[in-house]
This record gives C-alpha cells, structure tokens and sequence, in this order.
C-alpha cells in the first residue's frame, strides 16, 4: 500500500513509476477522494468542537434558554453524525483504491511489458562442455529410479511429482547446506506455518493481485502459502522494532502450493512448473535508508549459492512489465540448462520497501520518530529447480549425475547412478 501523502508530494515521480509498471490509474482522481476526505475531517473537529461548547453553555444556561441551545445542539449532532458517515464512505473508496495499486517501479527498472523485455546485466560462470547430447531432468530422473512423474499423476493429478531415493536425500542435502550458508550470513532459521490469514497474504501484496494462483480452505478461511515470504513478512506485523536491531534478517524452510492458473501447457511433466514443491527463502527488514544496499547482499547470497554449484547463469534486471504487485525492483538468476537447451529462472530477489510494511504496520524506531521500515526478500534455494539444474549439468554420458562437491559431505555419496 502506497502512502497518500508521499503520493501526493511526489505525483509526478509516482505517475512514472506506475507507468514503468504499464499499470493505468488516475492518480489525480484518488488524490482528489484523499483531499475530500482530509475535509471532512476538518469539518467534524469542527463540529466536535461545537458540540462540546454548547453542551458547556447548555450547563450553564438559564432555564428558558437551554431549549433553545439543546435544539442547536441537536442540529450539530445530526450533521456531524452524517459528516462522520461521509468521511467513512470516503476512507473505505479510498483504502479500496490503494489496495489494488501496485508498488511504483525504481527509475533503474527497464521498461517493458513482459519476460521478453527483461535485460541480462551480466553473465557469469561457463557452460558445461558435453561430449553427447545432453537429456533433460525428467529422462534422467525417471532412468535412475529418482523421479516418478506417472504415479504422481495416479495419486494427484498434474503437476505433481514423487522425489525417491538419492534425489530426497539430495535434497535434504540442498537444505542443510543451504542453512549452515545462511546462519553465517547471519539469518535466523525458520521453519513458519504454511496455512495464513487473508490479512498476510494481502499485507504481503498477493491479496488481491495474485488471487487466481492461490489455494484457499474455504472452511476456515485460511490460505496456503505460495512462498515463506508470507508467514516472514507477517511475523513482525504490528510491532516497532529498534533502529539497532535492523537488518533483521531470516531464513524460512516451508513446502510452497501454487495453482499455477494461466500455465496451461507451459512446463507439463518434470520439477519445474508444479502445484507442490519445497523452498528456503531469505526475508529481511531493513531501514528505509538501506533497502537497496540489503537487496544487493541478498543477491550477493544467490549470486555464492550459483557459484558453489559451478553454474553458469544470467544475472537479470526485469522490467516493469514483469514485477509483482508488491516489487520495485526485481533481479532474477537464470541457471543455464543443458538438457533444455536454455536460461531457466532459478532465483529472485526483490525489494519491495515499505510497500508489504505499510499494509503490515511494521515500524522501526528511530530518533526522529517511528517510520514505516522496509522489507527486501530473496530465493536461498528453489529445491525443484536447483535439483533440474544439479541433475542437467552434472549428468555424464553414461546417464549418471555427479553430486556438486560443496553437498557430497551432506549426502555421503559422490554420484547418483544404476
């Protein structure tokens, strides 16, 4: 949710920003409501303000005068009655408005109105060099024994996949390896719920923009997270914390659930595009004053998680077209796949600043006062997508994967073969 006052202080700034977004919304319309209603306020302080002194002169009357005044007073209320009715219309048109605007994009995002506008900033590591024709993770996996897509199927229905054998272990494997990294970095480890109310998935943006991906229990109106960024951004809702305590920074483990509306016939079969899969997501709060200096730390943590592995991937800077509701700015790593024959997204990072704390009410306190904070968040390890990356890259002719040599000490096997 956006700050009417910073929106109305710097319109123009905000109008460019949406508009990098290709997002169209008369701003001037929402202000023009904003203003209404700061007037109505005026005029009920006011009248406040007359009624409290006619009920003094009302006390202090003479009898044959306080009839008189009571019948003021009465007029008084009845309009301030109506003027508080208005001003509560007035907040409800406008909190409706704000909550579908979505985060206005930084000046450094490229424009664009979809993926294929994206800009590579940089390329790093090199490709694998293979003497045969590379598969892909779905030939692998199911030759090994370590993936199983059609019993999934029976069970499930699409989109839907069993990890068996050396693949679970590798990614139980992922997981340590990845917080041991990250404990270091200095993330706490957290393991959140994965069922949350309507208020955290709108407090983090996906409510109402991403409502058709989201898996709801009607019953009792709970949702399922499609990221931990959910259950961390709320973790510190309606609290102020101390200026001395930020960055605060934590490490969430869930399993994640997407209903992946719109992907039909996009990614059938395989790891990559499904309902279920398991996720390790970084989130931090930050100051105001340092947001974006932590969004690059966080990318810097991706950037060592890619390097570990020995892949070789694009550093992406997306454009407007392609942010969420809640980003201002968004970096994407995409893993090159020998098997696909292609660049594949494998993490993201964004900051969003103080758009999800806003909607949270979440403080930092400081020596001027208490201001909104910021909250930057960040891919530690996709599972699915880093297992179809280790799998693709480290496969040997022989239809064998070689284990990464930073996980071997955490799976106690150097090679997933027949």
């Amino acid at each position: 949710m956006l700050d009417v006052r910073f929106v109305r202080e710097n319109i123009d700034e905000v109008k460019a920003g949406l508009a990098r977004k290709n997002f169209d919304f008369d701003l001037d319309k929402m202000l023009a409501l904003e203003e209404k209603g700061r007037n109505l306020k005026t005029d009920t302080d006011n009248l406040r303000a007359e009624q409290k002194k006619a009920n003094q002169e009302i006390a202090q009357a003479a009898d044959e005068k306080k009839q008189e005044k009571i019948k003021a007073m009465q007029k008084v209320a009845t309009e301030l009655k109506q003027k508080l009715a208005d001003m509560e219309d007035v907040k409800a048109n406008l909190d409706k408005m704000l909550a579908t605007i979505p985060n206005p994009a930084h000046e450094t995002v490229p424009e664009g109105k979809d993926e294929t506008d994206n800009v590579v900033i940089r390329t790093e590591g090199k490709k694998p060099k293979l003497d045969f024709k590379p598969k892909d993770h779905v030939t692998l996996g199911t030759a090994l024994d370590i993936l199983d897509i059609e019993r999934a199927a029976k069970v499930s229905g699409s989109r839907f996949v069993y990890l068996k054998n050396e693949l679970a272990l590798l990614e139980f494997a992922l997981i340590q390896y990845a917080f041991n990294k990250l404990v270091e970095k200095g993330f706490s480890p957290t393991l959140p719920p994965v069922l949350v109310k309507e208020a955290a998935m709108y407090g983090t943006g996906f409510l109402p923009a991403d409502e058709s991906q989201i898996y709801k229990t009607e019953s009792d109106e709970l949702y399922l997270v499609g990221t931990s960024e959910v259950p961390l951004a709320g973790y510190h809702a309606d609290e102020i914390i101390d200026e001395k305590g930020l960055p605060k920074r934590y490490a969430g483990f869930s399993t994640c659930f997407r209903r992946e509306a719109g992907a039909y016939g996009k990614d059938l079969g395989g790891l990559f595009r499904v309902h279920q899969f398991d996720k390790i997501e970084m989130f931090s709060f930050a100051s105001p004053e340092k947001s974006y200096e932590e969004h690059d730390f966080i990318l810097n943590v991706e950037e060592e998680f890619m390097k570990d592995m020995g892949f070789h991937y694009n550093v992406v800077n997306i454009c407007g077209g392609d942010l969420g509701a809640s980003a201002t700015k968004k970096y994407d790593l995409e893993v090159w796949l020998p098997g696909q024959g292609q660049y594949r997204e494998l993490t993201s990072t964004s900051n969003t600043t103080d758009f999800q704390a806003r909607r949270l009410n979440i403080r930092v306190r400081t020596e001027k006062g208490n201001v909104i904070l910021h909250t930057v968040n960040g891919t530690a390890i996709a599972i699915g997508r880093m297992l179809i990356a280790i799998m693709e890259n480290y496969q040997q002719k022989d239809g064998s994967i070689n284990i990464p040599n930073v996980l071997q000490k955490y799976t106690g096997f150097e090679k997933i073969s027949k």
